[in-house]
């Protein structure tokens, strides 16, 4: 098997999928490694240290597609990959596909085996770890005046007081988030649905944190005195309302600040998707940073502790085959996303009406003993393939 490793095209990411570690654990399976040239610059990898640990390194992401046979990388096709995608070709990266449905249309048409990484991890993903605790430091740099904020410190000074942080979900993102801003001595509300977390975030916190239910009412009357808002909620794609409406982003003070970590439309209504080149707009006189990418500013970090998460998976489809593979773990198995064809993801199919089989069912092994998983969203589907 060719094994290639992409270099990312997205604008302002500095990440890789698989560092020199990766590749030297791949190569001892057998497998050939293709590294695109420049694929770890931005992380602090050279070619140099790839080619050390026996990975052939290629000029361009055509030469990737054209040759080998599972393709790697960290964020989302862009459409000039596309045409590049060959059949059978085992896609893995983040795909975010009920998102995404030209992405999705294209790995179905040329019946590539794709997996959504976002979905595939069983304690979280090292990049929601990372995302949590950059954003934080985000959202207290835009708070800077020089940066457009009012101009608060985190934990202030003698006689002036620090910042008053909102965190809603208190997931693997919410909790990375809560933990910065907490030893960095903001004030911290949390806020969920579920107030089983809520106990756990007050016992892991030692009670210095504050905890409310997330509702619409609670949210309405804690936004004007706070200073600072995380979005660490993955808001459902078919929504039929928004989390934050513009009415209640105008009920907070000026110069305050909205770090939506999250990034999913419909949550926030002022959202827009922001760079780490353009990383924040104004509206309704509060500070919004909504980069899509937020753990690519620590490049060579994240690469490190992602690129570790997923090497498994990359191994136990070298060694086992993806049908072997997706059979022994469930929580790759939840992650197919297509599969020669046919849509294998359950959410997908639901906000886009395209019709979808259990990757089990395609993969010939749902009368096997499956390795358990959750579902990756709360998002259902009877909308079927007829076999």
């Amino acid at each position: 098997m060719k094994f290639g490793v992409l270099k990312d095209i997205k604008a302002d990411e500095y990440r890789v999928i698989a560092t020199p570690a990766e590749v030297a654990m791949i190569a001892r399976t057998g497998a050939e490694v293709w590294v695109q040239k420049d694929a770890g610059k931005g992380a602090g990898f050279s070619d140099e240290a790839y080619a050390a640990e026996g990975a052939k390194i290629v000029d361009t992401m055509e030469e990737i597609y054209a040759n080998c046979d599972f393709v790697a990388k960290v964020k989302e096709l862009e459409e000039r990959e596309f045409d590049l995608i060959r059949e059978n070709q085992i896609i893995f990266t983040c795909i975010h596909p009920a998102a995404h449905p030209a992405e999705v249309d294209a790995l179905l048409a040329h019946k590539a085996v794709s997996f959504a990484a976002e979905d595939s991890h069983r304690y979280g993903s090292p990049n929601c770890e990372a995302a949590g605790k950059i954003g934080a430091m985000m959202g207290l740099n835009s708070l800077l005046s020089c940066n457009g904020g009012k101009g608060k410190f985190v934990n202030g000074f003698g006689g002036a007081p620090g910042v008053h942080a909102l965190v809603i979900g208190a997931g693997t993102v919410g909790r990375a988030c809560v933990g910065v801003l907490q030893q960095l001595g903001a004030r911290v509300t949390v806020m969920d649905v579920n107030i089983g977390v809520l106990r756990m975030i007050g016992q892991q916190f030692h009670e210095s944190v504050d905890t409310m239910i997330s509702n619409h009412y609670n949210l309405t009357k804690i936004l004007p005195t706070v200073d600072v808002v995380y979005n660490c909620v993955r808001w459902p794609k078919d929504a039929k309302e928004f989390m934050i409406d513009r009415k209640m982003v105008a009920s907070m003070e000026k110069g305050s600040v909205i770090v939506d970590i999250s990034n999913d439309y419909g949550a926030i209504e002022t959202f827009h998707e922001t760079t780490h080149s353009h990383p924040t707009y104004v509206e309704e006189g509060v500070v919004h940073y909504c980069v899509s990418n937020i753990p690519a500013a620590c490049g060579q970090s994240t690469s490190i502790a992602y690129a570790a998460s997923v090497l498994p998976h990359f191994l136990s489809i070298i060694k086992n085959g993806v049908a072997a593979a997706c059979a022994k773990d469930g929580f790759l198995r939840r992650s197919m996303v297509t599969y020669k064809g046919y849509l294998t993801h359950e959410e997908t199919s639901a906000i886009q009406d395209k019709p979808w089989i259990q990757p089990e069912v395609i993969l010939g092994i749902k009368d096997q003993e499956l390795d358990p998983a959750p579902a990756a969203t709360v998002s259902k589907s009877t909308n079927f393939v007829k076999l």
